[in-house]
């Protein structure tokens, strides 16, 4: 009967390790009114929920994860919210936009013209140059809106989250756009804001051999599988090389430290030089902070870290969600 009994307490307590839930109200910043139908996700997965008539949510983090919890919704800028736990309720307080919109709307009535041309840059820098962009649309373009301030600078960003069909990798996604930067000066660029993948279209027989061989080739060499080499030693395996400025290659017990809770961060004091295999292109990942999170799903802090090369290249075309599964 004992050992029946600690059994049980033994599985009940891997379940609640396993299946926390999250619970937490989201309100207006300045009404300080409860939001209905704001969307709580996981960012770049298909993990989601939305609020109810009182602005309150529930999500499963099953894995337990330390991933951001994100908050978006029509007119709001998206709140990441970073300290999160199953015993404690989230509060959470959305910034409003609607000062902006205002700002665009009457701008942009007397710039069709422009706006065209800015589309153009806009998809090319958004969803990428690659061959997957060839394929990745944006249903609602309406709705992205430009502000035109500046004679060298392209701005922009939406009220309302993007939907984008890839049918390069058969996915739908949601993408909530706080900012976007593009400068006609030097071709730097910057985008903001928080993605949410809706719907797997591999689900379509005729479709999956396709789907599977274009994801494939699109996490191969990416940000997603380096992480994912980095968190369990396998840089070399996964086929990176990885070389500080004095050219010493680096595996991941000089880079990686690991704190008390488990938790993993990139700590290095200069930047990296990434190779993939025998590509004769390399990428740079600059350093931003002292140190950057991240995880066993591939996620990082995209806060703490710059990219250059190859890397940088991997546009909204090119992203696969964290519950990929890579199959060689």
């Amino acid at each position: 009967m004992k050992k029946t009994l600690a059994g049980f307490f033994l599985l009940f307590s891997t379940l609640l390790s396993y299946g926390q839930f999250i619970n937490g109200t989201v309100y207006d910043q300045k009404t300080h009114e409860a939001i209905i139908s704001a969307s709580v996700y996981f960012n770049g997965t298909f993990k989601g929920t939305l609020t109810d008539k009182d602005g309150n949510f529930r999500i499963e983090n099953p894995k337990g994860t330390q991933m951001p919890l994100i908050i978006s919704a029509l007119g709001y800028y998206s709140a990441t919210i970073t300290d999160y736990s199953a015993s404690k309720p989230v509060i959470v307080n959305l910034a409003p936009k609607l000062f902006e919109l205002n700002e665009i709307v009457v701008s942009a009535k007397s710039h069709a013209w422009k706006r065209k041309q800015n589309l153009v840059v806009f998809r090319q820098e958004f969803l990428g140059r690659r061959g997957n962009a060839l394929n990745c649309k944006i249903l609602n373009e309406d709705d992205i809106k430009f502000k035109y301030d500046s004679n060298d600078t392209i701005k922009a960003w939406a009220i309302k989250p993007l939907t984008i069909e890839n049918k390069a990798l058969g996915y739908m996604i949601t993408y909530y756009l706080d900012k976007f930067e593009f400068s006609l000066h030097d071709s730097s660029f910057f985008f903001q804001g928080n993605i949410q993948f809706s719907e797997d279209m591999i689900n379509n027989e005729s479709k999956r051999l396709y789907f599977e061989k274009k994801r494939k080739l699109a996490y191969e060499g990416s940000r997603m599988q380096f992480f994912r080499a980095l968190w369990i030693d396998g840089l070399n395996a996964a086929g990176f090389t990885v070389k500080n400025p004095a050219n010493e290659t680096l595996d991941a017990k000089r880079i990686v430290i690991q704190d008390a809770s488990g938790k993993k961060y990139l700590k290095n004091p200069s930047n990296l030089s990434i190779c993939y295999y025998s590509r004769t292109a390399s990428s740079v990942l600059i350093m931003l902070r002292e140190k950057v999170f991240f995880d066993d799903s591939g996620y990082y802090d995209p806060a703490g870290i710059r990219w250059e090369g190859t890397m940088a290249q991997q546009r909204i075309a090119d992203w696969l969600p964290y519950e990929y599964v890579y199959k060689k």
